[in-house]
């Protein structure tokens, strides 16, 4: 899973690489919620209030496209956005 925090940093440090030249689509969107209950509290009363939300991502999708930029750029970019991710890409 990917949090939409995640997701926002890596976006972040694509556009702050490219300099905002090119165009940027993200291809996963963040649309499965993940709840959790008060601490100490008794079970039972219902399912709890959403804390995050979260995007599944498996190998072999395709988070984010780029264009107008040179592959060089596209790269480094790409590399940077990487490190902010919790998956092998």
């Amino acid at each position: 899973w990917i949090t939409n925090t995640q997701l926002e940093a890596a976006r972040v440090a694509l556009t702050r690489n490219m300099k905002r030249k090119g165009k940027l689509w993200i291809r996963i969107f963040p649309d499965k919620s993940v709840t959790s209950r008060p601490p100490e509290t008794r079970m039972g009363k219902g399912k709890g209030q959403p804390e995050y939300w979260v995007a599944t991502v498996r190998p072999g999708n395709i988070l984010f496209e780029l264009d107008g930029v040179t592959e060089s750029v596209a790269r480094e970019s790409l590399r940077l956005a990487a490190d902010k991710l919790p998956v092998r890409t």
